[in-house]
This record gives C-alpha cells, structure tokens and sequence, in this order.
C-alpha cells in the first residue's frame, strides 16, 4: 500500500504480485484508476472530473449510499460519495492485494448528514486479484431505528470502439449493442459478459438486484460540466445496484460482492 494523491485529493495505491495496480481516492472511496497486470486502463476518467473535492468525481466506480439517482427525497446518488473515507485494513499475500475503506455517520459533512440523520457504517474492500478485481460492499445499521437504502457502484469500463462494444447476458433481451444514449435498469443476473471492442470482461455479482447500464450519448454529455464533449464514446457504465431503498432492520447487515475477471 502507498499513500498517493488523486488531483488535489488523498490517495491510496494498491499493486498486486502480478504487477496490477488500483488506485483509491479517499474522498468518495473512489476507485479512480485500475490497471490490469498489462498495464491497461480498465475505467474511464473523464479529463474535465473536479478532483479538488468540490463535487463528486466523474468516471472510475462512484459508491452510491443511500440514494440511487433521485429515487428518493435526498440527495442525488446520495452522500458517500461525498463524503472522506478512512482506510481501513489492507494488505496482500501470494496473489492478491487489498485495502478496506470505511465510512459512518460521524464521517459525513454536516451539511450532508442533515438530510439522512441515521447512524450506520460502510466498508467498501477492493481486492486486486489474478486477472480480476473485487469489491465488497458492506452496510450495517448501528443505529436505534430501521431505515431504508439503496446503493450502487457506478463503474465507468473504458471501452476502445464504442460502436462495437457489445454486453451480453441480461435477461429477456439479446445482446446489446452501444449507439444511442441508455439508462436502463435490468433485474440482476449472476453475470454478464461485456466486450469493449478488445478482449472479454466477465461481471459477476451477489446481493445486488438490478444491473444499471448507462452513457448519455452525444446531446447529454455536452451539457455535462464535468465531462468533454466527445468522452461519451470512451465508456460504459455497468452498475450493480440496489436502485429501490429497502428497509435495514436496527442491527443488520447488507453486502453485496462485484466481481470483474478479465478474460
């Protein structure tokens, strides 16, 4: 583990035996970078993302909690990614390198924390892994009262040619080929297939309900302050999701594992 910075923002820096790297800014429990052994950027980052902390970052795997997209009273996406993580455990063996992030109610700025007064605690682990990245995803309420949730890891996969970029695997459609401007919500399957115009991503996921696929097409992205004009035909997003907030008994726990194995 190095400590790094991403912009004006606190880092982290993973690197795996095999030579893969992950990059975490500590602001959002942001992965904003991940390299395979390759040397090849996995997520897109778009070049106009604020990386100061005055507004979410745009591009590598924003943490949704607990609101998914305005789906709810609050605010949009909600307040994790926001908020200042604290890194938590981390380490590595023969094959693997990890580093847990950790986020409660104390974390969050006050102004955030006004509009979703509940104590809970997350912890997010990504786990850099041969050919393969994961990321756990934990909630807990450590609180006296139920409350309702929904999260999300927004990933932003580079993609090499847009227009070939092709996602198979969701149910009741046939494979689906990028051009015009998506946000579909899809029930989850145990795994998807995407292939981004060179080689083959394999999206595995448990806990979660839905898969989200994204990208705003030309018109929308150019109205879009921290994105360039022509960056929409760079990515795709794939989000496992729980986009409905559902209840989390006083107590309980939720988790949710993303899996991505590069094939």
């Amino acid at each position: 583990m190095q400590e790094t910075t991403f912009g004006q923002l606190p880092a982290v820096s993973i690197t795996a035996p095999d030579g893969a790297q992950a990059t975490i800014a500590l602001y959002g429990a942001h992965l904003v970078s991940w390299k395979t052994a390759d040397g090849r950027e996995r997520l897109f980052m778009s070049e106009a993302s604020p990386r100061d902390g005055s507004a979410a970052i745009r591009g590598g795997v924003p943490v949704i909690f607990p609101q998914f997209s305005t789906r709810g009273p609050g605010q949009r996406h909600g307040i994790a990614r926001l908020s200042h993580w604290r890194l938590g455990d981390h380490g590595n063996d023969a094959t693997t390198s990890w580093a847990e992030f950790l986020l409660t109610h104390d974390d969050v700025p006050a102004e955030l924390a006004q509009g979703w007064p509940h104590a809970f605690a997350l912890a997010l682990r990504f786990t850099l892994q041969p050919n393969g990245l994961e990321m756990r995803y934990h909630v807990r309420n450590t609180g006296s009262e139920s409350f309702d949730f929904a999260c999300a890891l927004h990933t932003y996969y580079a993609v090499d040619e847009f227009t070939r970029t092709v996602l198979s695997g969701l149910p009741e459609t046939s494979p689906l080929h990028f051009g015009p401007p998506l946000d579909n919500v899809y029930p989850a399957p145990a795994g998807l297939t995407l292939q981004p115009g060179t080689g083959t991503v394999q999206l595995a996921q448990q806990g979660f309900t839905e898969f989200v696929v994204w990208n705003p097409g030309a018109e929308a992205a150019a109205k879009l302050a921290d994105m360039q004009d022509d960056e929409w035909q760079r990515f795709v997003c794939i989000e496992p999701a729980r986009v409905d907030q559902k209840p989390l008994a006083t107590g309980d726990e939720w988790t949710g594992v993303h899996t991505i194995t590069i094939a």
